[in-house]
């Protein structure tokens, strides 16, 4: 444990002299900066208004930057350290192999998660300044599928850069999955549905099965229950699950799919050919 801490601790001093950390800082820090000064707490949409309203719209900006993000940066880490020969050095040293891997995972997902939950955090802080009503029920499950977000792509970032040889074949194949994912939305998924006429339970557990649209409905559920915006699928998820059901499916079943592609990412590194 003590060298997985050190390792942990040694890749987040990395990040934070990165320059890539310094925008993905600035990018949710301003997003919640023009949120209020653009005055969204103070506009309605189905009833919602304040900081709701502000939360809403966040975690939706943040489901279609932060996965890219978490990707992109996560395959350079295994990928990145092959190529630069670090593995030699760490081969010298009395530091096992499970503790470097998942001390590198430790260390970059409390890079990834404490600025996008900062930016929540100081959102919170100035609607009390301002006298502005807290949702803290909403900004509990926002956090938490936020968390699940980030264990998801930083498993699935880490699988990829213990498969892909060289950097830009790990960066390559990072954007593919995040493309992937974004076409596989249910919008092309109803396409598939009215071409193909196949059952709308089988459309469902395709779109199911891609973690961005299950972080899609599951924030849209807080704000709309009866997901009235997805039309009839949304008879066949809340007859499935149910609104509490489906919310808590949303947090479990991202984070079992980054925990699986983390560890099957170790198994291959652990056995891989590391120079």
């Amino acid at each position: 444990m003590k060298h997985l801490w050190l390792t942990a601790k040694l890749d987040i001093v990395e990040s934070l002299r990165a320059r890539w950390f310094q925008i993905y800082t600035l990018v949710f820090g301003g997003i919640v900066a023009l949120l209020f000064l653009f005055g969204l707490t103070e506009s309605r949409v189905l009833g919602f208004i304040g900081l709701s309203r502000l939360l809403v719209t966040y975690i939706q900006l943040t489901m279609a930057i932060l996965p890219i993000f978490v990707l992109i940066t996560t395959v350079r880490s295994v990928a990145g350290d092959r190529e630069a020969g670090v593995y030699e050095y760490l081969l010298s040293l009395p530091v096992s192999l499970s503790a470097w891997f998942w001390g590198k995972i430790t260390g970059r997902y409390l890079v990834i998660f404490l600025p996008v939950f900062a930016a929540m955090v100081a959102a919170v802080l100035i609607a009390l300044v301002r006298g502005i009503e807290v949702p803290w029920g909403m900004f509990g499950y926002y956090t938490a599928l936020l968390a699940a977000m980030c264990v998801c792509f930083l498993g699935i970032g880490m699988l990829v850069s213990a498969v892909a040889r060289s950097t830009d074949v790990a960066q390559g194949a990072a954007f593919l999955v995040w493309l992937t994912l974004l076409l596989f939305l249910d919008l092309i998924l109803l396409g598939v549905m009215i071409q193909g006429k196949i059952a709308p339970e089988t459309a469902v557990a395709v779109a199911l099965a891609n973690p961005l649209q299950v972080f899609r409905t599951a924030a849209l559920s807080l704000f709309d229950p009866q997901l009235i915006v997805l039309g009839p699928s949304a008879f066949v998820i809340l007859d499935t699950f149910g609104t509490t059901g489906y919310q808590a499916f949303a947090l479990a079943y991202p984070t079992l799919i980054g925990t699986i592609c983390a560890g099957t990412g170790y198994l291959l590194f652990r056995k891989g050919d590391l120079p």
